[in-house]
C-alpha cells in the first residue's frame, strides 16, 4: 500500500501535455489499499479516474473509459495487477466516458447497474454520446460506433459484490450530478469511489435536475461509511476532508440563495451572483457553472 501523501503526489502530477487527448494514460495505475487501485485521469478531459478492485476470485472495474480504445487500455492495466478470469463492470453514472469502454470487455464480463441508472442510460444515453462525439475530432473518433450496453444484473438502491476476500458496496445517491449517481465503497481498504458526487478542489457538476437535499444526504451517507481515501470521477484523488469542505459549500449556497430570494432577487440573478461569490472564494476551482445551477435549485425550493 502506498501512503496517502504519495497518492496525492501521483494524482496531482502535471497535467498531460495534451489536455484534449482523451486517452486513458497507461502505466500509471496506483494502489490505494490491499485490494483497491485506480488509474488516475492525469487531468485529461474526457477521461475518468478508473477504479479496479481485485479479490481472490474476481475483479471489478469501475468506469471503464470512453470508447473501445480506452476500454482496451483499462483491460491492459487490469492484467498487470490481476490474473482473475471472473470480471465485473460497474459505472458511477451513465455518461459515455464512464460507460462506453465496456465495448472492449469480453462477453463473459458481468455488468452490474442500478435500475435507475439503467433507465437513465436507455432514455438519454444515445443523445449524450452524440453530444460528446461533437466535442472534438478525437472524441468523435473514440466514440465512433459506440452504443448502449445493457446490464447483466440490476438492483434497486444498494448492492453488495463479493469478489472473494473483499466486498464492494454499491449505493445509489442521486439525483445529484445525474439521477443514477452511484458510489462504491471498499470497506477493507476504506476507499470510496464517489463519481461526480464528491470532487476534490472542485465545485460539483450540478444541473437543473440536481437536488441539494439529495446531495447533502449523499455526503452524510458517504461520511458514515468511514472512507479515508476518496476517488472522484475526475481530478485528484484525496482524503475524506473533501466531504466536509463540499458540505459547507453546498450549505452556504443554499443559505445564500434563500437570502437573495427573500430579498426579492430573481432566480437567474441569484444563480449569477452566487456563482460569482463562490468563484471569488475559490478562484482555482473548476466546474463553477454548477454553482449557478445549485443556487437556482435552492432558490426554487426556498419558502416563498
Amino acid at each position: 500500500m502506498i501512503t496517502r501523501a504519495i497518492i496525492l503526489l501521483v494524482t496531482g502530477y502535471l497535467v498531460a501535455s495534451s489536455a484534449s487527448a482523451q486517452l486513458v494514460p497507461e502505466n500509471t495505475t496506483v494502489q490505494l489499499g490491499e485490494h483497491s487501485y485506480a488509474i488516475p485521469d492525469q487531468g485529461i478531459g474526457g477521461v475518468p479516474n478508473v477504479g479496479i478492485i481485485v479479490g481472490d476470485r474476481a475483479t471489478l472495474v469501475i468506469d471503464p473509459g470512453l470508447g473501445e480504445r480506452n476500454g482496451e487500455t483499462v483491460l491492459r492495466e487490469v492484467a498487470k495487477i490481476s490474473s482473475n478470469t471472473e470480471l465485473y463492470i460497474a459505472t458511477t453514472h451513465y455518461h459515455p466516458e464512464h460507460t462506453t469502454g465496456i465495448a472492449a470487455f469480453p462477453d463473459s464480463a458481468i455488468y452490474i447497474n442500478s435500475v435507475v441508472q439503467e433507465t437513465e442510460n436507455m432514455e438519454n444515453g444515445e443523445r449524450v454520446i452524440q453530444r460528446f462525439s461533437g466535442r472534438s475530432a478525437l472524441m468523435g473518433e473514440l466514440l465512433l460506433g459506440a452504443g448502449l450496453h445493457t446490464a447483466d444484473i440490476t438492483y434497486d438502491r444498494q448492492y453488495s459484490l463479493d469478489l472473494g476476500g473483499v466486498t464492494v458496496e454499491f449505493l445509489v445517491v442521486g439525483p445529484t450530478h445525474t439521477v443514477g449517481d452511484t458510489g462504491f465503497f471498499v470497506a477493507q481498504d476504506k476507499v470510496l469511489f464517489s463519481g461526480d458526487v464528491v470532487m476534490n478542489n472542485s465545485f460539483v457538476s450540478a444541473n437543473a435536475g440536481s437536488s441539494l437535499t439529495a446531495w447533502l444526504t449523499a455526503f452524510d451517507l458517504f461520511e458514515d461509511m468511514g472512507p479515508e481515501t476518496i476517488v472522484p470521477a475526475h481530478g485528484e484523488i484525496g482524503d475524506d476532508s473533501s466531504i466536509n469542505i463540499l458540505r459547507d459549500i453546498l450549505s452556504g449556497i443554499q443559505t445564500r440563495a434563500r437570502e437573495l430570494k427573500a430579498a426579492g432577487v430573481s432566480v437567474e440573478d441569484t444563480g449569477t451572483r452566487v456563482q460569482a461569490e463562490m468563484e471569488a472564494l475559490h478562484p482555482d476551482w473548476s466546474r463553477a457553472n454548477g454553482v449557478s445551477a445549485l443556487a437556482q435549485v435552492a432558490w426554487a425550493n426556498a419558502p416563498n
